[in-house]
């Protein structure tokens, strides 16, 4: 590492404008994190059994039929979804964009993780935070870093 990197890591300190992005880069993180965690799983579900199904989504999140009402009337009204009644959830091309995106910044999380030591399970896990939280920058680093047998 040079120099100049090692003082700005050793400072405890941060500058107000770069610590005000940060806090404003996370909020936003957290707010797209739940979308982007949905419109996965939907892909998922859809993928495995032909139907993403409210019931099925609320098992597989841990969460009240309620609450997964709610945020699939919020991915209906951004546009992510439609849903049919009586037929369940299906993802616009808009949804299976973010899908294609999210799955992908899972992988190369995962894949990183894994190559540094970490087991599958635990990458796994991690990984499912990680992803909504790491830059683009961050993200290709973990590229160049991975071995290509990991990705």
């Amino acid at each position: 590492m040079n120099e100049k990197h090692d003082q700005a890591i050793e400072s405890s300190l941060v500058a107000p404008d770069t610590q005000m992005e940060s806090f404003r880069q996370a909020r936003n993180n957290r707010r797209s994190e739940l979308v982007e965690d949905y419109v996965e799983l939907i892909a998922d579900l859809i993928a495995d059994g032909g139907e993403a199904r409210q019931v099925d989504i609320a098992q597989r999140l841990g969460v009240a039929q309620p609450t997964v009402a709610k945020m699939l009337k919020r991915l209906s009204a951004e546009g992510y979804i439609q849903q049919r009644p009586y037929r369940g959830v299906f993802l616009t091309g808009t949804g299976k964009e973010l899908a294609r995106v999210s799955r992908e910044r899972h992988q190369i999380v995962e894949s990183f993780l894994c190559s540094i030591g970490v087991s599958v399970e635990t990458a796994r896990m991690n990984a499912e935070g990680i992803e909504h939280h790491v830059s683009p920058e961050t993200l290709e680093a973990m590229k160049r870093f991975t071995p290509k047998r990991h990705l």
